[in-house]
């Protein structure tokens, strides 16, 4: 658990505390800010969205070259093409095209401010959990799992941050339908919303406590 002085527990792989690490407060320590952290989100999502929807225009439908009947002198309506919008097998008027734009555009320092907060709400929470390492033998799905349980994670969903040296961890935790494991300088704020835990080995603390450090002039 999180104390006054920003330290929490370390664990083992056998799921012991052996002792305390520091948290740096700029990336552990920050105040919460609902709004950020929903405009982040949206805008991820937004530009994640793949657009599918798309119907045919007039000149897209195929056939129609052909002009049905003459101008004049049918008693029927004057019609250029049989793939109009007003006949059945034409083209769409005002229907979803391919070309819409739903991406929104946030800068550098918001996302990473926002995803700030959030290892700051999980560390204020007692859902992070410190591991002194995260690096097994033989990268096996069974040895990583047989691990978490001896973790407070409660088996529940987990995101395991992992360092460069521990990159065969990722591979270990695809089997594994509840743990999502990625490199500590790929954190997703989506994925940290999405995961209630965050297991992360001590290297990899490291690591992201440099790489997420707010900018200073």
């Amino acid at each position: 658990m999180l104390t006054d002085t920003m330290k929490t527990s370390l664990y083992n792989l056998q799921g012991t505390a052996i002792g305390e690490v520091e948290l740096d407060e700029k990336i552990f320590g920050v105040p919460e800010k609902p709004a950020v952290i929903h405009q982040v989100v949206i805008s991820q999502q937004r530009n994640s969205r793949q657009v599918l929807a798309h119907t045919k225009t007039k000149g897209e439908v195929r056939g129609g070259g052909k002009k049905p009947w003459k101008q004049k002198g049918t008693g029927r309506a004057r019609a250029g093409s049989s793939r109009s919008p007003l006949w059945r097998g034409g083209g769409v008027t005002f229907g979803p095209l391919k070309e819409r734009n739903f991406s929104a555009k946030v800068n550098k320092k918001m996302k990473n401010l926002a995803l700030r907060m959030i290892l700051s709400d999980k560390a204020r929470t007692g859902v992070l959990i410190v591991v002194d390492s995260l690096a097994f033998p033989e990268s096996k799905t069974k040895q990583l799992s047989a691990a978490l349980k001896t973790l407070p994670v409660k088996n529940g969903k987990a995101l395991m941050a992992v360092s460069k040296v521990d990159e065969g961890t990722i591979r270990a935790a695809k089997n594994l339908s509840k743990i999502f494991a990625t490199g500590a300088k790929s954190l997703n704020i989506v994925e940290l919303l999405k995961y209630p835990y965050l297991v992360v080995s001590q290297p990899a603390l490291a690591e992201l406590t440099v790489h997420y450090a707010p900018a200073t002039k």
